[in-house]
C-alpha cells in the first residue's frame, strides 16, 4: 500500500531557521538523492519519523542526519544546501527549502536501525530511501498524525487489558521444561556467557544440529536468559507455514510475555499493530519470515535464525537482501548474540564455522538417543519401464517401497511421500502433432490440475480450462505427462489400503491444498491426531515440523537437481532430503523403524553416499573443494546485473552497452583488474508474463573490488536506461542464489 499522493497546496510562511535532513524514497529517474534538506521549528531528533511534502505529494520520511553534522543549521545555511526540494522557485541564495509537514509521535528509530539500513543499501546497491521506507510498514508510510494517534490510542486501550488473551491462544503449560542432553546443555552455557558478555564474541554462532536434537529448546534456554535480562528477542523462520507451530510453542513457555508475529500474511492493519508494539517496546518476542529483520527493536538482546540454509530468507524483489546476512550485521552493529540453526548449514555459514568468523556449537545426537533413519535407496534402473512410468500399474512406484508403506499403515503408523511437483502433471501432451500445453506468456509449460481441470502458469498466473481436443490438429486424446503431488496422492489411493482395510486415509499438503486460510493448520492437525495415514507433500512440510508418528519417508523423483546448471542445486537436494528424512521418528520409542526412502536412477552418486552416512561434514567438505576448484561462491563473489524488455535482443543490448560503458571508461580500469565481467545471456526463465529478462554476471575475488565497482557504475545505468527505451526494468542481485 502506497502513501496516499496528497496534493500540497500553497505553504504559510516559516520562520523556522532549522535545516533537517530526511531520508525519503526518490525516485531513481529522477537523480535526487535520498536524504533531502527541509525546514523546521526545532531540531528533531535523528530518526524521528515525519511527514514532508515532495513535488505534489506529501510522504513520509525519516530524519537522518550525516555522521558527524550537527542536528540543525541555521536558515541561511540551509537555504545554500544542495538538493532540497524547491516548489517556490530559487532565490540568490540558493533554493528555498519547504517545511516538514509534522512530525510523527513515536519514538525516534534507533542509530542502531539506521546503520543497518544504511549498511543493506551500500551492500545491495539500492537506494538508503528505498530500504528505509521498506523497512516500515506500509500502513505506517501512510498514516497522518492524527490516524497514528488514533491507531496508538486503541494499542494502549489493549496492553491495559493484559488478562484479555486472545481466542487461539493454547493452553498454558504447567510442566517444567524437559532436561537437557550434554551437548544442549554445552550450547546453552556458551550462548548465556554471550548474553552476559557480549565483548569478544564471534560474529554469529552455528547451531549444527542433526534433526530432532533439540535446537529448538536451545533457543527457548537463550531468549529465557535474554528476557529475564529486561531484553527482547527476536526469532527468524523462513516461511509463514513454520510460524503457527513455533508461536505455540513460544507462548506455551512464556505466557506471561507479549509475543508478536510479523509475515506478509498477516493484514496491513495486524502488521502495523506489531511493528508499533515491538518499536515500543512492548512486545518482548518478535517471531516471522525474513521482513521483520527490519522490526525496531529498542532492547533488543537476541536474535535467532532458525533453518539459516534456507533460500527463503533471501528476497527476490526490490532491495535483493538476505535476512540471515542481515540478522549477522544487526547482532554485530547492536552487540548481541546470533544464533543460526540448522542439520544443513548452508556452505557459506559452514566455511565461516570453519575458519573462525561463527563458531560452531554441535547437537550430533537426537533427543532420547533415538537413531537416525535408516537410507534406501531403490535404483530405478533395475526396474521394467512398466513400473518406472507414472501411468504404468505401479505408477512409478517401486514393489518395496509400496509393500513398506503398507506395513507401516497396518502397523498405525504414517508414512511422508515427498514430490516437490504440485498439480497433477507438469504438461499436457498430445501424441499425434506434438503440442503441448505451454504458457503463451512464459517460457515454461501450463501445469495440468485434475482438481479443477484447468491449465495453470506457476509464474504468470495464466489459468484456462483444459480444451476438450488438442488446440493444433483437433485430437481428443491429450494426455497428461509426468507427475505431481496430485497424481501421486491418486496413485497412492488405488495401490495401497487403510489399516482397516478400506480406503487409506490420505492428506496432500501443497501450496494448492493449503492456499485458503486456516487450511494449512487443520490438515497439520490432522496428521498430528494421527488421522492420516499417509501424506504427501511438497517441500512445505519437510522442515521444522515434529511429527511424532512418521516413521517412513519416501522421496519418488529427486534426480532433477543431480545435474543441474545451478551450482547450488546439489547443496539444496542434500538439505532437501536430509530435512525430508528427519520427519521419520522423531519419537525416539519409533526411532529403530524410521526409515528413508528414495527412488533414483543414480543411487552411486556422492550426494547419495552421503545421505546414507548422514554425514554432512563429508558432503560439505567434498562440496567446498569443488567450489574452490571452480571459483565459486563462498570462494567467490558475486552479483547479477539484470534486464527486462519486450524483447530479449532489446534486454541483451542494454547489458551489452552497460559492459561497453565500464570496459571504456579509464576510471574503473583498475577495478576491472579484479573483476570479471561475462557477456550478457539470457536468464534461465527468458520469459515470465510476455517480459524477456537476460543478465549479464559480474564475478571478483575480493568483496570489496567488487562493491566498488558496482558503486561506480549502477549510477550511470539510469542515465543509459534511456537511450534504451525498450527496457523496462534493470536492477542487481547482490550474492544470487542462483544464475
Amino acid at each position: 500500500m502506497k502513501a496516499p499522493d496528497t496534493a500540497v497546496g500553497p505553504l504559510p510562511p516559516i520562520e523556522a531557521a532549522v535545516r533537517i535532513p530526511v531520508r525519503v524514497d526518490t525516485p531513481r529517474h529522477a537523480a535526487m538523492a535520498p536524504t533531502l534538506d527541509y525546514l523546521g521549528e526545532r531540531p528533531l531528533a535523528a530518526g524521528t519519523m515525519v511527514r514532508v511534502p515532495l513535488g505534489r505529494r506529501e510522504v513520509w520520511g525519516v530524519v537522518w542526519p550525516e555522521p558527524g553534522a550537527a542536528p540543525g543549521g541555521e536558515q541561511e545555511a540551509a537555504g545554500s544546501a544542495a538538493g532540497g526540494p524547491s516548489p517556490r522557485g530559487d532565490t540568490a541564495t540558493g533554493p528555498t527549502l519547504r517545511p516538514v509537514r509534522e512530525a510523527l509521535d513515536l519514538p525516534p528509530l534507533g542509530d542502531a536501525w539506521r546503520s543497518l539500513v544504511d549498511f543493506a543499501a551500500r551492500y545491495y546497491q539500492r537506494s538508503a530511501g528505498e530500504v528505509a521506507a521498506a523497512a516500515v510498514p506500509p500502513e505506517l508510510r501512510a498514516l497522518t498524525g492524527v490516524a497514528l494517534q488514533r491507531r496508538l490510542t486503541r494499542l494502549h486501550k489493549r496492553e491495559a487489558q493484559p488478562g484479555a488473551a486472545e481466542a487461539s491462544d493454547p493452553p498454558v503449560s504447567t510442566e517444567a521444561p524437559p532436561a537437557l542432553q550434554a551437548e544442549q546443555a554445552d550450547a546453552v552455557a556458551a550462548l548465556l556467557r554471550a548474553l552476559a558478555e557480549p565483548e569478544g564474541q564471534p560474529a554469529a554462532w552455528l547451531l549444527h544440529g542433526v534433526t530432532g536434537s533439540g535446537k529448538t529448546e536451545v533457543y527457548l534456554r537463550a531468549a529465557e536468559a535474554a528476557l529475564q535480562a529486561g531484553r527482547q528477542v527476536l526469532l527468524l523462520v523462513p516461511e509463514i507455514n513454520l510460524t503457527p507451530q513455533f508461536e505455540a510453542r513460544l507462548r506455551e513457555r512464556f505466557a506471561q510475555r507479549r509475543l508478536v508475529s510479523m509475515h506478509s500474511g498477516l493484514t496491513p492493519a495486524q502488521r502495523l499493530q506489531s511493528w508499533l508494539q515491538a518499536h515500543l517496546g512492548l512486545a518482548d518476542l518478535v517471531l516471522g519470515t525474513r521482513l521483520a529483520v527490519w522490526a525496531s527493536l529498542p532492547r533488543l538482546g537476541l536474535v535467532v535464525v532458525d533453518e539459516e540454509h534456507d533460500p527463503s530468507y533471501k528476497q527476490q524483489e526490490g532491495a535483493r537482501y538476505s535476512a540471515r546476512d542481515l540478522a549477522v550485521a544487526r547482532g554485530r552493529l547492536e552487540g548481541v548474540p546470533v544464533v543460526l540453526g540448522s542439520a544443513t548449514p548452508s556452505l557459506e555459514t559452514w566455511l565461516n564455522a570453519e575458519v573462525g568468523r561463527y563458531r560452531r556449537l554441535p547437537l550430533s545426537r537426537r533427543i532420547g538417543d533415538g537413531a537416525m533413519p535408516r537410507v534406501r535407496l531403490v535404483d530405478m534402473g533395475q526396474l521394467d519401464a512398466g513400473r518406472r512410468s507414472p501411468s504404468g500399474p505401479q505408477g512409478g512406484l517401486s514393489p518395496a517401497l509400496l509393500a513398506a508403506m503398507q506395513q507401516r499403515i497396518d502397523a498405525g503408523e504414517q508414512s511422508l511421500v515427498l514430490l516437490n511437483r504440485r498439480g497433477y502433471a507438469p504438461v499436457l501432451h498430445c501424441g499425434d502433432c506434438g503440442w503441448k500445453s505451454g504458457c503463451p506468456h512464459c517460457s515454461a509449460w501450463r501445469v495440468f490440475h485434475k482438481g479443477d481441470r484447468t491449465l495453470r502458469c506457476h509464474h504468470c498466473g495464466l489459468t484456462e480450462p483444459v480444451p476438450r481436443a488438442c488446440p493444433d490438429c483437433g485430437n481428443p486424446d491429450i494426455s497428461p505427462v509426468g507427475r505431481g503431488t496430485e497424481r501421486l496422492e491418486e496413485q497412492l489411493a488405488a495401490l495401497l489400503r487403510g489399516r482397516d482395510g478400506g480406503a487409506v486415509r490420505l492428506a496432500r499438503i501443497d501450496a494448492d491444498s493449503a492456499r485458503g486460510s486456516g487450511q494449512l493448520a487443520a490438515q497439520l492437525a490432522q496428521v498430528h491426531s494421527g488421522d492420516v495415514e499417509v501424506l504427501v507433500g511438497t517441500q512445505m512440510v519437510t522442515k521444522g515440523h515434529d511429527f511424532r508418528r512418521i516413521t517412513l519417508v519416501a522421496a519418488v523423483n529427486p534426480d532433477g537437481a543431480l545435474f543441474s546448471s545451478d551450482f547450488r542445486a546439489g547443496e539444496r537436494l542434500f538439505a532437501l532430503l536430509m530435512q525430508a528424512g528427519g520427519r521419520a521418528g522423531r519419537d525416539a520409542a519409533q526411532a529403530g523403524r524410521s526409515e528413508l526412502w528414495i527412488q533414483t536412477f543414480h543411487p552411486t552418486h556422492p550426494i547419495f553416499k552421503a545421505l546414507v552416512r548422514h554425514d554432512f561434514e563429508a558432503f560439505a567438505a567434498q562440496q567446498l573443494d569443488e567450489r574452490r576448484s571452480a571459483g565459486l561462491p563462498p570462494y567467490s563473489h558475486l552479483a547479477l546485473l539484470r534486464s527486462e524488455a519486450r524483447s530479449l535482443d532489446a534486454a541483451r543490448d542494454f547489458l551489452a552497452e552497460a559492459s561497453r560503458l565500464l570496459r571504456d571508461d579509464p576510471a574503473f580500469a583498475a577495478a576491472l583488474q579484479a573483476v570479471t565481467l561475462y557477456p550478457p545471456v539470457p536468464m534461465p526463465m527468458v520469459k515470465v508474463a510476455g517480459i524477456e529478462r537476460a543478465q549479464l554476471l559480474v564475478e571478483s575475488s575480493s568483496r570489496g573490488a567488487l562493491q566498488r565497482l558496482l558503486g561506480g557504475w549502477l549510477p550511470l545505468l539510469d542515465a543509459l536506461r534511456a537511450q534504451h527505451r525498450g527496457v523496462l526494468r534493470w536492477a542487481v542481485d547482490v550474492d544470487p542464489l542462483a544464475l
